[in-house]
């Protein structure tokens, strides 16, 4: 079979997700077991996989699920505490003190809180941490959501203190007979490389983070609200990106995203307490009344506005669990300490399911869930909580994850089965490395305009960074070595595009919408986090092929054209943008600016 076809067939059950729930707006629950029927369809009947293959794969999929479910439901119960105790509304009332102006709050926890948690834990942990609180100030639960998934793309290559770099390049890497190189030497090269492609395009992340909440949950939806605070963006942006990038190129892989983030809250909440770059009183910006929104945008889960038994709560003692959860996932995380070894001792595993080389196993003491569950124990406690309040967020947390299950049961064994699609009767490798061949073949000397999009492709598929480097790292190697341009720099535009890709990933928005009640609404999510994931692939594929052919074709080359071209639009949209937002209306004039 054709290297075309092949390419067409794997990208089936990519289609069909699409179709279904983007497209044709069905819910992830109803979608997915399409998806997965058509994945397995293909695996059994073209690649020719073993049923037992197939089935093992599935399992492992189902046990993938359940550890999402776990901190789903950890997550949720952590909100569910903090509302129950009062600390909710004290946290609110301490955004409030800060701004009110919903964009600096999104900026603040999105971008800043948002990235310290991914450079400490990953794994989706930023969405089941920052979306909840956003929720809880009052955000629409669809907003939330969105702010949640657009900040998984510059913190997501460092998460997980460096693991997409260390485990997923490295590891993707390790087996090529062609690397002759100190291996650990060039992934660390190459993650400085990452580091300074995310900084040019995470610059913006901000920004779209809060273009986006305006134009689509604003009164007037207008890009130009959001846009109006660009100063303070660009300077909160700069503030997590600029000791991000030294670190990455000084110290290495591990803590880029936990520092950026740490030095970023330390430099802007006191600025922005100062008023600094911060818009004016009379011009900050606010949801309507919850009455005149979408029924789109909420979710199952409510907010009440309870107030501590005593009547008022300190901020220090509100913002307590969330620092415990902070600390926690450093200190269980760091291979320097001594705690990493042993909450990994205890892993479950079901070895060679069915006779095949497909494995599955959890580590409960490292899952996220764990600690989300032990830092709500210890608020209640901490929060001077009664039984009756702790039991209904037990209860409410309990209803909730189970309406997530069924989107994610059938999501993950989808995608389970399409990574161990490889080894089959029909000799075809893996449906995702057919459809990167098919690419590259059409692709030629402008792959690395195609490279953060198979990065992306395959956070897409995988719901995870890492596994998209595991997955394509050699593959862009050789590719980049077969075209004659510095290998390294490929790889490193892979590991942009597989962190840009969580953006849109099925089941980091089925998760991440699950913690909110948003069940359902998957697609909705997805297109609108579509527009900065194809502005971020876009980008940095620009600049990558910039880069590497710099020295045959020159400064004048394709890549740094289509760079210019986005880079003045984005001056031209910023410079216009104060002319459009106070154009001075007749009275009596019926015209209405948005």
């Amino acid at each position: 079979m054709s290297t075309g076809m092949l390419a067409l067939l794997s990208l089936v059950p990519i289609i069909v997700v699409g179709v279904l729930l983007v497209g044709m707006r069905w819910p992830a629950s109803k979608a997915m077991p399409v998806a997965y029927l058509a994945t397995v369809v293909l695996a059994l009947f073209i690649w020719r996989i073993p049923g037992a293959n197939v089935a093992a794969a599935s399992i492992n999929g189902l046990v993938v699920a359940g550890t999402l479910l776990y901190i789903i439901f950890g997550a949720i119960l952590l909100l569910n505490t903090l509302q129950e105790s009062g600390g909710i509304k004290t946290i609110r009332q301490g955004f409030t003190d800060v701004s009110a102006d919903r964009r600096i709050q999104v900026i603040i926890i999105a971008w800043l809180f948002g990235s310290f948690i991914e450079g400490s834990a990953g794994f989706g942990t930023p969405a089941a941490v920052a979306v909840p609180l956003l929720v809880g100030l009052g955000f629409p639960a669809m907003a939330a959501v969105i702010a949640g998934m657009v900040i998984q793309s510059t913190p997501v290559s460092f998460g997980a203190v460096g693991t997409p770099i260390l485990v997923g390049v490295q590891s993707g890497l390790s087996s090529g007979s062609s690397i002759t190189n100190d291996l650990l030497a060039m992934v660390t090269m190459i993650g400085g490389k990452v580091a300074i492609l995310h900084m040019i395009a995470g610059t913006l992340i901000p920004l779209f983070v809060v273009a986006l909440m305006t134009r689509f949950f604003g009164k007037n939806k207008s890009f130009s609200e959001g846009i109006k605070v660009w100063k303070f963006a660009l300077f909160a942006a700069f503030s997590m990106t600029i000791p991000y990038v030294i670190v990455a190129n000084v110290l290495g892989p591990e803590f880029p995203s936990m520092v950026g983030g740490l030095i970023g809250l330390a430099i802007v909440v006191p600025a922005a307490k100062k008023g600094f770059l911060m818009p004016p009183k009379e011009e900050e910006w606010d949801f309507e009344d919850k009455s005149k929104w979408d029924p789109e945008w909420t979710g199952t889960i409510e907010i009440k506005d309870i107030a501590h038994k005593s009547g008022s709560m300190s901020m220090v003692r509100a913002w307590t669990p969330y620092i415990l959860i902070g600390l926690l996932l450093v200190l269980t995380r760091l291979k320097s300490l001594p705690f990493l070894e042993w909450i990994k001792s205890w892993n479950v595993e079901i070895s060679n399911m069915f006779g095949t080389d497909i494995s599955a196993s959890f580590q409960p003491l490292y899952l996220p869930g764990t600690i989300f569950v032990i830092v709500s124990l210890i608020t209640f406690f901490i929060h001077g909580m009664n039984g009756s309040a702790y039991k209904r967020a037990w209860a409410h947390s309990g209803k909730t994850m189970i309406a997530a299950s069924s989107a994610l049961v059938f999501t993950v064994p989808m995608v389970q089965v399409f990574l161990n699609s490889g080894g089959g009767a029909a000799g075809f490798e893996q449906m995702p490395v057919e459809l990167a061949n098919g690419v590259a073949a059409l692709a030629g000397e402008y792959w690395p305009f195609f490279s953060t999009f198979i990065g992306g492709l395959g956070a897409f598929i995988a719901g995870s960074n890492t596994v998209s480097n595991m997955m394509f790292s050699l593959f862009q190697f050789n590719v980049g070595s077969q075209i004659g341009v510095d290998p390294t720099w490929v790889v490193a535009l892979q590991a942009v595009g597989g962190a840009a890709g969580n953006m849109i990933c099925v089941h980091n928005v089925v998760a991440a919408s699950a913690v909110v009640g948003l069940v359902g609404k998957e697609g909705a999510v997805i297109r609108k986090t579509l527009i900065p994931f194809t502005y971020y692939a876009l980008l940095t594929g620009s600049i990558g092929y910039s880069i590497v052919w710099y020295s045959e074709k020159g400064i004048f080359n394709l890549g740094s054209l289509i760079t210019a071209l986005i880079v003045f639009a984005v001056i031209y949209i910023i410079a216009t943008n104060h002319k459009r937002t106070n154009v001075i209306i007749p009275k009596d004039s019926s015209i209405g600016i948005k």
